[in-house]
């Protein structure tokens, strides 16, 4: 399978998760998501009616999902909804842009599993919730994303890092916790100084996850809290 048709089969499965999630969308809003023509996005609409997805033409209006066609794996009530909705906003502040992007496609396949009467609700929801300091806020990092797999999988972390004096130096790093406070923090355990150290992603300049893996540090994060702190 050449890069085209991965490229293809991915915007497909993209476009059935829009179709999921929003009860009408428009030729146009695929194509200018997507970054491809309108004709294209009629060709992809074919394929996903050729192999059995049940999409309705709404003259005038745009496509949409047989109603049930999809059974959710999962359901959530109306109220959990919501909190997802306002967790998403409480995420567009982050100043990573790694993890702003994931945390919002994975709303996106959230909302897809939805029912209709819910789904309206959360996308008007969405469209009524705003933090005014979202819209300024700068990303100063995008490599959270990358630190949390790392955490999570035991694999060191090799980073060209900034230190407040500006000097830059390479370290092979053991992350253990994320923490936020104003600004998102990493702490792990630093081979070059052979002790704990906390970092500051946007402060990384270069990032490289390893295939090595490190021996997970067996405490709770409040257990090194009270050990170092």
């Amino acid at each position: 399978m050449d890069y085209s048709e991965i490229n293809r089969l991915s915007r497909l499965t993209a476009i059935l998760i829009q179709l999921q999630t929003k009860r009408v969308v428009t030729a146009s809003e695929l194509a200018n998501k997507f970054d491809v023509s309108k004709r294209t996005i009629y060709r992809d609409i074919k394929a996903l009616e050729q192999s059995g997805v049940p999409v309705l033409t709404e003259e005038g209006k745009g496509y949409s999902l047989m109603e049930g066609y999809k059974i959710p794996p999962v359901m959530f009530t109306e109220k959990q909804a919501n909190a997802l909705i306002l967790a998403e906003q409480l995420v567009l502040k982050s100043k990573d842009a790694s993890f702003v992007k994931d945390y919002g496609e994975a709303i996106e396949k959230i909302k897809s599993i939805l029912k209709y009467t819910v789904k309206d609700k959360t996308n008007l929801l969405t469209g009524r919730t705003q933090y005014q300091q979202v819209l300024s806020q700068e990303r100063n990092s995008d490599n959270l994303s990358d630190l949390q797999y790392a955490l999570t999988n035991f694999n060191l972390v090799r980073i060209a890092y900034v230190n407040k004096e500006k000097m830059v130096t390479e370290r092979i790093i053991e992350p253990f916790a994320i923490l936020n406070s104003e600004n998102w923090y990493l702490v792990a355990w630093c081979r070059l100084h052979d002790e704990f150290r906390f970092f500051r992603p946007d402060r990384i300049q270069k990032m490289e996850i390893l295939t090595e893996k490190f021996e997970p540090h067996k405490m709770t994060l409040q257990e090194y809290f009270d050990k170092y702190h």
